[in-house]
């Protein structure tokens, strides 16, 4: 059984004017599709055929010899969770549990967004930043390439990708006008408290 392309969980012009149709097209239609591609040339008589992109991930983190497998699996799942932690009208101050944990282990919202936008910031070159819980807390992290809370034991609960394929067409080189925008305007907190709860 090949891995297929999920949709998005919206229409390609859902996102405007935070990020253009064209974004979305060349992200999701050809970025990630090439990713799908790869990973399934690489399954192809492999001896992972019929796992789930979870299992996929977890039997080559880390492998020698096993670095395209693990790159390409991870992109496939880190860019499908990547767009349902953006929707319509989204962004600002969560609600639900999300909130009462920010407030406890953040101390307050903003002191979150500024711990989170900071990490986006932070990474060099291509890679994700991450809202993950690690036991009974909250944790922000960051990650290079193609890398991902999942294999350090983590689960990922909000992530934003600072790949430039990402933002460049809409803000060029402004990395921290995008961030901004995504966590003002774009953040699903209603996804990430189905992650928090599950």
């Amino acid at each position: 059984m090949s891995i297929q392309l999920p949709p998005l969980p919206y229409e390609n012009t859902a996102l405007e004017p935070f990020i253009s149709k064209t974004t979305l097209e060349f992200h999701h239609g050809k970025h990630h599709q090439t990713y799908v591609n790869n990973l399934n040339g690489l399954l192809e008589g492999s001896d992972m055929v019929g796992d789930s992109l979870e299992e996929m991930i977890r039997k080559t983190a880390g492998v020698s010899g096993k670095e395209s497998f693990f790159n390409n699996a991870a992109q496939v799942w880190n860019h499908t969770f990547y767009w349902n932690c953006m929707k319509p009208h989204g962004g600002g101050l969560p609600t639900g549990l999300i909130a009462e944990w920010i407030d406890r282990d953040f101390g307050d919202f903003s002191t979150f967004k500024d711990t989170f936008k900071k990490a986006a910031l932070a990474q060099f070159g291509s890679g994700w930043a991450w809202l993950v819980r690690e036991g009974d807390a909250l944790k922000i992290t960051k990650t290079s390439n193609a890398d991902l809370p999942m294999a350090h034991g983590q689960k990922a609960l909000l992530t934003v990708d600072v790949w430039e394929h990402a933002y460049y067409l809409d803000y060029q080189n402004r990395r921290p006008d995008y961030v901004e925008t995504f966590m003002a305007s774009l953040v699903n907190w209603d996804f990430v408290n189905v992650q928090l709860e599950s």
